[in-house]
């Protein structure tokens, strides 16, 4: 599996995510949505899902996906509390996106990347998805889905005048 594009993807979050912080400015997101720190930790937590699961693919053990838990505001917190902030967030999330490229890449077979993954996927409450998929769509949609759209939301908190110098 080629894993150039979820490498370009996580190239883009951490120079959004490095905008964002290195910006001077204190964005606070609009009501209802994340600041930076809680999107890098709900993506370190997906990070870590998926990991899970094709590590566990890859033992040749049973596996499910569910992403709930990073979604949940008390387990976001207490990662933004033990990464020490945003600097050791996006560290996590670096080397979270190595551990994926390394084993989604060169590591499984065709057959371990077909493996159907039961998975259940909300977004803002909403059930996405609730049904097995192949490994590999997992961790394409990181590449596809995921981190571009966190990207975006981490530039959205900047002021207007600082977004049209900082979209990736």
């Amino acid at each position: 599996m080629d894993t150039s594009p979820l490498r370009d993807a996580y190239r883009t979050l951490l120079d959004a995510a490095a905008t964002v912080a290195d910006s001077g400015a204190s964005p606070v997101p609009p009501p209802g949505e994340w600041s930076a720190d809680q999107i890098l930790a709900h993506v370190s937590l997906i990070n870590a899902a998926t990991i899970a699961a094709v590590a566990a693919v890859a033992s040749g053990a049973n596996t499910t996906y569910d992403n709930r838990i990073a979604q949940d505001t008390w387990t976001i917190e207490r990662l933004i509390a033990l990464a020490g902030g945003n600097a050791g967030l996006r560290e996590r999330i670096r080397v979270e996106g190595e551990a994926l490229c390394a084993l989604g890449g060169p590591t499984l077979s065709e057959a371990e990347l077909d493996t159907p993954v039961p998975s259940r996927l909300l977004s803002n409450n909403t059930l996405l998805l609730d049904a097995p998929v192949p490994l590999r769509d997992l961790i394409t949609g990181l590449a596809d889905v995921e981190l571009p759209g966190h990207a975006q939301q981490l530039l959205a908190l900047l002021p207007e005048s600082v977004q049209a110098n900082a979209t990736p």
